[in-house]
């Protein structure tokens, strides 16, 4: 990936912490998520540099346990693949169905059926 730009995003101000985003130049963007601690040590000046942390820490990790769902204990972490993914359309529409119900006063089409629009209709006399 050539990198062509990077920009950092704060969260709720930089006091929830940053979002930094790398920008490759085939549009490629791998963004890193950083929560701030209870210091506040995370700010937009050394967002990049952590995150590049954060991204060798993950290319250097051993995920061969991950993926094949292997390993001990009992916060062994599993890899599941996305409906999108695996290509399972029913597994998709459900997700819609359910993302569409949790905003259903917001999309119900039915429930605008009354104009606020004020007129200025007075009586001549």
């Amino acid at each position: 990936m050539h990198l062509v730009g990077t920009q950092v995003i704060p969260e709720q101000g930089g006091k929830a912490g940053f979002t930094v985003e790398f920008v490759g130049e085939g549009g490629d963007v791998v963004s890193v998520s950083m929560r701030n601690d209870a210091s506040g040590s995370l700010n937009r000046l050394n967002a990049i540099d952590r995150a590049k942390v954060v991204m060798r820490e993950l290319a250097s990790a051993d995920t061969s346990a991950i993926e094949d769902g292997s390993g001990d204990g009992p916060q062994t972490a599993r890899m599941t693949r996305s409906a999108r993914h695996t290509k399972d359309a029913a597994e998709m529409e459900r997700q819609l169905d359910e993302g569409l119900e949790d905003s259903f006063p917001a999309s119900d089409p039915v429930s605008v059926t009354v104009s606020t629009i004020p007129t200025d209709r007075a009586k001549k006399q």
